[in-house]
């Protein structure tokens, strides 16, 4: 063992007592995480939650089974042993990381849960030399076989096709709330607020490093100005739009882009192909905000499309008279 640097042991070095108890605390953390994903989606998704009681539940029947198995073969004392004590090992992401995660990506990675284990028992009862400890191994792969059938039965008791089709709604709305609203508002202020300074000092200096500098102030600028707007103008409680951290990052991120987009092309030294390439990228950014507006807002593509280019028209043609002049 290398001093300063945790030890794994290997599974194969496992005694078959070991691999019980390793077995029986995988069951607890798995019952563990499933219960958090059955209250975190309680208050939204009720029906899902349904889903993830009664698996916590499977898996609290699994792993009283294993610890009476213990009990008879090994006595009552259960060696501590957890994922993170054996190399290759599959691992758990920790419980606090999970607590923010959409609909369908606990519904994914709980069916990645199921997967990973039943994979890693095959796996190691196949390559495991006693037959005791390939038989209890290949038990082991059994049962959680036997979780995912059990996974598919709570889902068609508890998960309707209504009841579905009402929770990926409300998983879309919750979205577009969180990370599409504010992110096209970002993008909206960061594509159309930079205009008129960008051009203005394009067309006042015809300096491509100058304008650079000064598209890349506005963008940064204004991407941590809106980031923190956005953040501390509601925490979501009573409205519903999640996370203000979330929301924050959001917007800002989107503000910063949607200025860099016009800006960078000022790092070609030619102003006028400079120039041309930046105005390109505007009707790209400005169409593609009318495309977002279409696909999530609801808005008629054609009247987001006027709404956004009009816009967008007006300030550029600003920024180009105030440079000229």
């Amino acid at each position: 063992m290398i001093p300063g640097l945790p030890s794994r042991r290997r599974f194969s070095d496992l005694s078959e007592q070991e691999i019980l108890a390793l077995a029986i605390s995988s069951e607890e953390d798995d019952a563990r995480i499933y219960r958090l994903y059955a209250e975190r989606l309680r208050a939204d998704f009720a029906a899902s939650a349904a889903v993830f009681d009664g698996m916590a539940a499977e898996e609290d029947d699994h792993r009283r089974q294993l610890i009476a198995l213990h009990r008879d073969r090994f006595g009552e004392v259960i060696p501590l042993l957890r994922r993170e004590h054996v190399a290759g090992f599959h691992a758990r992401r920790p419980v606090w990381l999970m607590e923010n995660l959409g609909l369908e990506t606990i519904r994914a990675q709980a069916a990645q849960m199921e997967r990973e284990a039943g994979a890693f028992y095959a796996r190691a009862a196949a390559h495991a030399r006693d037959a005791a400890t390939r038989r209890l191994l290949g038990d082991l792969a059994a049962a959680e076989a036997g979780h995912q059938e059990t996974a598919q039965a709570l889902e068609a008791e508890h998960l309707t096709d209504e009841a579905r089709h009402d929770e990926d709604h409300a998983a879309r709305r919750q979205f577009v709330l969180t990370y599409v609203q504010p992110g096209l508002a970002g993008l909206m202020d960061g594509s159309v607020s930079t205009l008129a300074p960008i051009f203005a000092t394009a067309f006042a200096t015809q300096d491509t490093h100058t304008t650079f500098l000064v598209g890349l102030a506005a963008s940064v600028g204004a991407g941590i100005s809106m980031g923190f707007t956005e953040a501390a103008s509601d925490d979501g409680q009573l409205s519903g739009r999640g996370s203000p951290v979330k929301r924050g990052l959001a917007t800002g991120i989107m503000t910063t882009v949607g200025g860099l987009g016009h800006a960078l092309p000022y790092l070609i030294p030619h102003f006028w192909t400079a120039t041309i390439t930046a105005i390109v990228i505007v009707f790209i950014e400005l169409w593609a905000i009318a495309w977002i507006q279409s696909r999530y807002m609801d808005t008629p593509f054609f009247r987001a499309a006027f709404q956004v280019v009009l816009g967008g028209a007006l300030v550029f043609a600003a920024g180009v008279l105030i440079g000229g002049g």
